[in-house]
């Protein structure tokens, strides 16, 4: 069959080249001249990849990109831009494009582009249809494990997915926050509108209000057409502020009058539109203590709490993690095209015993890596080195009980064993960040400096 190129520029002569460059090549090759167009004929033809222009009349390539990845993710989208416009392009392969290309277009590089596309996809059909083979299309069990918490989370997902409550997920880091946010999405009636996610951590300040709001032309320096934000996008949909401890105190306000109004203003308008979303929120952080410093809103923090999810840490979910193991073991080996089948009962069971600090996300790594460098069919001891470099946590030394030591002394000396084993295990999976560090153990950053001091532990060793 035939593959099909779809290529949306108000450039005529563009277009033209496109084809020519195709054609030959035996795809079928369609044009568009603004946004609208181009999304109607993306609706009606489903090409296999799509080259979009950064500047169109009317909607804009963003806008037009941010379209595209809500409905079609798995869609490789690469971009058109002049040469002095490659910051917006660097910016459109952060918000999902694949690719960009400045103009005027190298007939070899576009080929070549288009090529690593198309195989790029190719692969991820495979990745997900051995993902539906393996039923991890099927819901959280199969994402996230087959233990009793997240069967825990799981009804409390098919709970409040069926209300229209805003939803605060709590858990560490690499937890799958993300995840549930997803699954409440799907299990709603809202499961055929956008889910629209945005880590507020990731946005500098200064472009964050725009980011969500939208603006007007003429809005702010810069601001030459008007332009939808991410809340408008996600109409009819759910919104996922991910980290939303990282919100600045004056959106917080900003956001607390949208979920009580139902309202959105853009920048440099003077007019406000209703607002069909439902809110979901995420943090690895201590709200409450953040409330109570002046750093978050309390009443943003109750609005945002109606129901809350609390995530365990894979430390306490022991019995996912063999499952886990095996699952991104074939999602990698189907990847790199190395048939590894299994995990040598050893191997497993110094994962078994690994603190993961990191959670699932951690896991996958230690797994990606050691199919990457393993010679053999299967993942041996020797094959998991990247435990060491994660924060394994091994068992505290052994207290030498010399005569005249109290028992006191022997538990304050073994206290003080493992208290610098876990210290020194985190630093190292955190490459010597203490703010890292102290938020992974739980504690506050002076807290840590005072023990690492009393310690003897230096910051600076584990930086490597």
């Amino acid at each position: 069959m035939a593959r099909k190129l779809l290529v949306v520029d108000d450039d005529e002569i563009s277009c033209r080249l496109i084809r020519a460059i195709f054609q030959p090549e035996g795809f079928v090759v369609s044009a568009a001249h603004d946004g609208p167009s181009g999304l109607e004929r993306l609706a009606a033809e489903a090409p296999d990849v799509v080259i979009l222009d950064w500047r169109l009349p009317g909607i804009s390539g963003l806008e037009v990109l941010t379209r595209i990845r809500d409905a079609h993710p798995q869609l490789p989208i690469l971009i058109l831009t002049a040469h002095g416009d490659v910051k917006s392009a660097v910016q459109a392969t952060q918000l999902g494009a694949f690719d960009y290309l400045t103009k005027p277009v190298d007939h070899e590089e576009v080929r070549l582009v288009v090529r690593r596309a198309l195989e790029a996809r190719a692969l991820q059909i495979e990745v997900e249809e051995l993902r539906r083979q393996l039923g991890a299309g099927a819901g959280l069990s199969a994402q996230m494990g087959p233990s009793t918490q997240v069967r825990a989370i799981i009804d409390q997902v098919v709970t409040v997915a069926a209300s229209n409550f805003t939803v605060m997920i709590l858990g560490e880091t690499g937890t799958g926050k993300e995840l549930v946010a997803q699954a409440v999405h799907r299990k709603s009636e809202r499961r055929s509108k956008p889910f629209m996610a945005l880590d507020c951590g990731a946005i500098p300040e200064a472009l964050l209000e725009s980011e969500l709001f939208g603006h007007e032309r003429g809005a702010f320096s810069g601001a030459e057409r008007r332009r939808d934000g991410r809340f408008q996008l996600a109409e009819g949909g759910t919104f996922f502020l991910d980290e939303i401890g990282n919100m600045p105190l004056m959106l917080q306000a900003k956001l607390l009058r949208v979920l009580e109004s139902r309202q959105v203003q853009a920048l440099g308008s003077s007019q406000s539109r209703s607002l069909d979303v439902r809110f979901v929120a995420a943090t690895n952080v201590d709200l409450q203590a953040r409330v109570h410093s002046g750093a978050f809103r309390a009443d943003l923090y109750f609005r945002l709490s109606q129901y809350t999810v609390t995530l365990p840490p894979l430390r306490e979910r022991p019995a996912d993690i063999a499952y886990l193991a095996q699952r991104f073991l074939d999602e990698v080996s189907l990847e790199l095209r190395k048939p590894v089948q299994k995990i040598v009962p050893n191997a497993q069971a110094l994962l078994d015993r690994h603190s993961w600090p990191g959670n699932v996300r951690e896991l996958r790594n230690v797994i990606r890596q050691a199919v990457l460098t393993t010679k053999d069919l299967v993942i041996r001891e020797q094959d998991l080195d990247g435990l060491s470099k994660h924060g394994f946590v091994q068992a505290p030394p052994s207290v030498p009980r010399e005569a005249g030591k109290s028992l006191r002394q022997i538990a304050d000396e073994a206290a003080r064993a493992a208290e610098r084993q876990a210290i020194c295990d985190t630093l190292r999976f955190t490459k010597g960040n203490k703010s890292h560090a102290a938020k992974v153990l739980k504690t506050d950053y002076k807290t840590l400096h005072v023990k690492m001091k009393q310690l003897g532990i230096v910051a600076r060793e584990f930086n490597s």
